[in-house]
């Protein structure tokens, strides 16, 4: 493991032949997973520059906009983890310092490991939970380890969801193909952007997604409107054991997803921000597509998530039982691919 500094930040890395990873220090995010012979990474970098959370400032950094996102929004990139909620804290807790997607990605994490394999621990004082990753390569797939432990006495209710955000240059208008086992799908609620094209709480079955004022929408492939904003919901398919989604690029001739337990995490959410957010740090420059993994179906609060409690018939959060520790795996993979794959098979 090499200890570095990654666009500023302070990161650590592992690599083999095929695939370099870099992790940052301050929130624990995936930064890089990429192919070293084409020195490609699909994960996204921001275009605003990036601090550490542990160094913000509500006051000085206005930059990164204001409200429980900024500071969160100061240090993302990547792949990061929701942790233990999903989405925006209820005023209570903001109030209370709680940022958006809880504490685990503005959190400081201790990272240990060796050349091809690294840990990485912190503690969520608030949540009363202790959080590990453990990263290991295996030629051109990523394996990822991950232990959520709840250090109170009490049974705890918690989102818990894997925010994997592909950018440019993977990601291109009208060209980046997806593909993924979901079924059962359903709109955002409510207004999620400035530039919504989808109809709102529309129910559909994946990929083709109702279009505002009628027709549908094949979510398939990456989006080539001059703007657009969108939230979709994805419950994925019950008779797998493994759920997967692919993307794949054809300029760089690379292909890139996740396969995970179903059962542990049983719905994908997509977020599409298409140049449409104008306000800090956005400013009308952001092109990206998040493929959110969780065990909820929807970015809310806690409260939200527990009145929901279920959808299609399953649950909206997981139980972290009292004093006690749940594990699960899941793993990337980067390979060369001459068109998208229509599944990705558990690399073991």
């Amino acid at each position: 493991m090499q200890t570095c500094t990654y666009r500023g930040r302070r990161a650590a890395a592992i690599e083999n032949r095929f695939l370099r990873v870099t992790v940052l220090e301050d929130g624990g995010h995936v930064a890089e997973i990429s192919d070293k012979a084409r020195a490609v990474n699909p994960l996204w970098t921001p275009p605003w520059p990036s601090i550490e959370p542990s160094t913000y400032s509500a006051v000085r950094d206005v930059v990164y906009g204001t409200g429980s996102e900024a500071k969160l929004l100061a240090g993302i990139m990547g792949h990061n983890i929701c942790l233990d909620i999903f989405g925006g804290p209820s005023a209570e807790e903001d109030a209370a310092g709680l940022t958006a997607h809880g504490e685990a990605p503005v959190s400081r994490f201790a990272i240990a490991g060796s050349a091809t394999e690294l840990t990485m621990t912190t503690e969520l004082p608030m949540a009363q939970l202790r959080f590990e990753r453990r990263i290991v390569l295996v030629d051109r797939a990523v394996r990822f380890e991950e232990t959520v432990e709840n250090v109170a006495a009490t049974d705890r209710p918690i989102g818990w969801t894997q925010h994997v955000t592909i950018g440019p240059p993977f990601l291109e208008k009208g060209s980046t193909e997806f593909r993924a086992s979901a079924t059962r799908s359903k709109v955002f609620d409510g207004a999620f952007g400035t530039a919504d094209y989808l109809e709102r709480g529309a129910v559909f079955d994946w990929p083709y997604a109702p279009r505002a004022g009628g027709g549908t929408v094949d979510l398939r492939t990456f989006t080539d409107a001059a703007e657009s904003s969108a939230y979709t919901a994805h419950l994925m398919d019950a008779s797998r054991e493994q759920a997967f989604f692919s993307a794949f690029s054809k300029a760089a001739g690379l292909a890139f997803g996740y396969v995970w337990r179903r059962a542990a995490f049983p719905w994908m959410g997509i977020w599409e921000e298409n140049l449409s957010r104008k306000g800090a740090p956005w400013s009308g420059r952001t092109l990206t597509r998040g493929m959110e993994f969780g065990v909820s179906p929807f970015p809310e609060t806690r409260r939200q998530m527990i009145e929901r409690g279920r959808m299609f018939d399953t649950p909206a959060y997981c139980w972290a039982p009292a004093r006690s520790r749940v594990s699960t795996i899941y793993w990337a993979v980067l390979q060369d691919a001459p068109a998208v794959p229509e599944q990705i098979a558990w690399p073991e």
